[in-house]
């Protein structure tokens, strides 16, 4: 271990025995002192932050370059105690503008694109299965990207119909009950994955062609070349993201509730729960998300109040 990781390691075990939520820091930190150690540098500077922060797979106006730069900083508050040469990015050098994004809902058939793509498309079988399950497991449970690709094999209950989402977001973990269809899609992989790869070099999962843990940038790149490919989402003011995956299932499953004459109000905390949200106010952020969840709510408020006018 470097000098800078094993810094890296006691400065989140210090945060952590301080009480402190490290669910971010414990992403970014190993992949910032990755950067410096392939750069060679001995120590932080505000250069090697910056460009850390704005590496080209993040987008500039999204939160991930401040939420990088802000990882760096702490990191380099604590390193200043220990080695002088430390450079402390000021605080406001990438500031945060955040802003409200529409969440590119998709339809069903677009969704079967996507997936078909990926089977048709993708040289790999071992790689085509992969994409292809990956990214209707992600449609199909509304599993953050990051929970779908750290899935280990143990993570399945194939008795119980179950997934087993393991220190996620916030550092929570929760059981995620999936549908039979799902589960026989994710037999189905698991047998293809089996017979194409036996001994892979990871317990993951979804695997790479070489047997390895998924990387968050490929999964970008083949996600993003299966869209174009498929020409899901031309013409749209935004392009869809893998993330979308997860607010279509969010608004399906309410707008599947509102049809079905369900309490909403009363089911919302349970569609929290499933996603994995920190609090309901996170889940009630749908109803205002999609036109066509508006609709259905204003809806229902029109007829409890006509039926309390009789």
């Amino acid at each position: 271990m470097s000098a800078l990781a094993e810094a890296a390691d006691q400065y989140l075990r210090l945060r952590r025995a301080l009480g402190h939520d490290l669910a971010e820091a414990q992403r970014l930190l190993p992949r910032f002192v990755a950067y410096l150690e392939a750069i060679d540098a001995q120590t932080i500077t505000i250069a090697a932050a910056i460009a850390w922060a704005q590496e080209p797979e993040a987008q500039a106006g999204t939160s991930v370059w401040p939420r990088r730069m802000s990882v760096a900083r702490g990191f380099a508050r604590h390193l200043a105690g220990i080695d002088p040469a430390t450079e402390v990015p000021p605080i406001g050098l990438i500031p945060l503008r955040q802003r409200w994004r529409a969440p590119y809902i998709y339809a069903p058939e677009e969704i079967t694109a996507l997936m078909s793509q990926a089977r048709s498309t993708i040289g790999s079988p071992l790689r085509a299965a992969t994409f292809e399950t990956l990214f209707g497991v992600v449609a199909a449970t509304g599993l953050r990207i990051g929970e779908a690709r750290r899935l280990d094999r143990r993570d399945i209950d194939w008795t119980e119909s179950l997934l087993v989402v393991r220190e996620s977001k916030f550092g929570k973990s929760r059981i995620v009950p999936v549908s039979a269809s799902t589960l026989e899609a994710l037999r189905a992989y698991e047998r293809r994955r089996n017979e194409l790869l036996p001994r892979p070099r990871a317990t993951s999962f979804f695997i790479s062609a070489v047997g390895t843990p998924l990387i968050y940038t490929t999964i970008c790149q083949v996600f993003r070349a299966l869209c174009d490919g498929a020409g899901i989402g031309a013409g749209a003011p935004r392009r869809p993201r893998i993330h979308d995956l997860r607010h279509t299932f969010a608004v399906r499953t309410l707008s599947g509730w509102y049809r079905a004459g369900e309490d909403v109000e009363a089911r919302l905390p349970w569609l929290s729960t499933y996603l994995g949200h920190r609090e309901p106010r996170y889940t009630y952020w749908y109803l205002s998300a999609a036109p066509e969840l508006l609709a259905l709510a204003a809806g229902r408020l029109e007829a409890a109040a006509a039926e309390r006018a009789r």
